[in-house]
């Protein structure tokens, strides 16, 4: 498997085109990367991806919240992490969303520091800014899912956020917390397949895990959404690839992720947790998936390889049995407290 690290793009790769048409192949049409039965004539789906929000302050009501692995994310936030993501970059990234065009937002994960019941319910405030639940989705990562909880659902005041919508006949998951994954949104002729891989770990361990069931599930999604010709669409928090990360800052199951994905296939998938823009590419059934994540929504950027950046994607139908999906990259600036495009691509 080849990967691309930052700056980088999966081949064949030919850069953002000047007058903003997408990437085409030697007869002059659109490339695809999948084909798949769609009807034509549907518009395009701008879809915007933010990630890794941080936009939570870590005060908790008591010694008993920290009397865990949170006290060293506390201290982690105490020492860095408050000075790095910035309230007002997230601002000036709400203010830049009309801009992007994007009818749907999709978030995967890491909207708090270390999980406390006050930044879910603070991290709440900051998902009604960015949109109603309808056009906005999201998956849990793993600051999210901190330490374990006593509440029985945790991400409670998310969960219109991560509410399955036009799901009938698939089997998505049901119940609270964990139990909720993956999660099917329509949108169109795309659907954005939601998988959880936020789980307490020991100190030190930034892990992720998608576990058995709920791969069980996600394959019999693809499975049945590939048969109609949807673009998939799915939102994962850690990378189902290595993207530069530490043993002890991977995906857990990550080969067996890869595998049902080579089984089924998928059209694009989106991931967090690196804070760092990064393309790849898995291999599929048909022909490789797009693998890209994004760096924090709130990063001032003192590392400008981490400073806060969004995609958006637009997804169309290049002809039939075929889509086409290009990126814009829409980046903060320090100098400015603005967001602007910083050019693109096709996948």
């Amino acid at each position: 498997m080849k990967s691309w690290g930052v700056g980088q793009r999966p081949e064949p790769y030919e850069g953002p085109k000047a007058n903003g048409g997408t990437r085409r192949d030697g007869r002059g049409e659109p490339a695809v990367y999948h084909s798949n039965l769609v009807s034509n004539g549907s518009p395009p789906l701008l879809l915007a991806h933010l990630s890794d929000l941080h936009a939570t302050a870590v005060a908790p009501s008591g010694l008993r919240e920290l009397a865990n692995k949170r006290v060293l994310g506390w201290l982690s936030w105490r020492r860095r992490r408050r000075f790095e993501h910035l309230d007002f970059v997230l601002e000036a990234l709400i203010a830049d969303l009309p801009a992007s065009g994007a009818s749907h937002v999709a978030v995967t994960g890491d909207l708090t520091h270390v999980g406390l019941p006050s930044e879910i319910a603070e991290a709440a405030g900051w998902l009604a800014r960015i949109g109603p639940p309808e056009r906005v989705s999201l998956v849990p990562g793993n600051h999210d899912a901190y330490a374990p909880s006593r509440a029985a659902d945790p991400w409670a005041p998310w969960r219109a956020y991560m509410e399955s919508q036009g799901a009938d006949g698939l089997d998505v998951g049901t119940g609270a917390g964990e139990a909720r994954f993956p999660f099917v949104r329509r949108l169109g002729h795309a659907a954005l397949i939601g998988v959880s891989s936020a789980r307490p770990t020991a100190p030190l361990l930034a892990t992720g895990r998608v576990g058995a069931a709920q791969r069980e599930r996600l394959e019999s999604i693809l499975r049945k959404l590939g048969d109609e010709g949807v673009c998939r669409v799915v939102l994962i928090h850690h990378p189902p690839v290595r993207a530069g990360q530490s043993r002890r800052r991977q995906l857990d199951d990550a080969g067996a992720l890869r595998a049902l994905l080579a089984r089924t296939g998928a059209e694009l998938v989106l991931h967090g947790h690196t804070h760092r823009s990064h393309f790849d590419a898995l291999p599929g059934p048909h022909a490789p998936i797009p693998v890209v994540g994004v760096p924090s929504s709130s990063s001032v950027g003192a590392k400008e390889a981490r400073r806060a950046r969004y995609h958006v994607y637009r997804i169309e139908h290049a002809g039939p049995r075929r889509f086409s999906v290009s990126y814009e990259v829409r980046g903060f600036d320090p100098a400015t407290r603005r967001f602007a495009s910083e050019g693109g691509g096709a996948l």
